[in-house]
């Protein structure tokens, strides 16, 4: 499996909606899991992103699908980063 990075900015939508249900973010996780990944940790960030994940995949197209289903619901913006073991370089 595949190690991914994906950074995350809440659109204003996604910041009253995290405000009004803030277990919203652990509803997610489970949402994303059953896409077919594997979340290996979260962080939520001080400066130009709020959150960060590391993520495990089968593949390129489940992790895009994962991103593109995250960004269609208007509250996220994600970029996302293969992630390669510096021992493997």
């Amino acid at each position: 499996m595949a190690i991914y990075v994906m950074l995350t900015n809440l659109t204003a939508e996604g910041r009253k909606t995290l405000k009004q249900t803030p277990n919203r973010i652990k509803e997610v996780n489970k949402e994303i899991e059953a896409m077919g990944v594997k979340l290996l940790c979260q962080y939520a960030l001080l400066g130009p992103y709020d959150f960060v994940n590391v993520i495990e995949a089968p593949d390129q197209k489940t992790i895009a699908k994962v991103a593109t289903e995250l960004g269609s619901r208007g509250t996220l913006k994600t970029m996302t980063m293969a992630a390669l073991p510096v021992e493997s370089l």
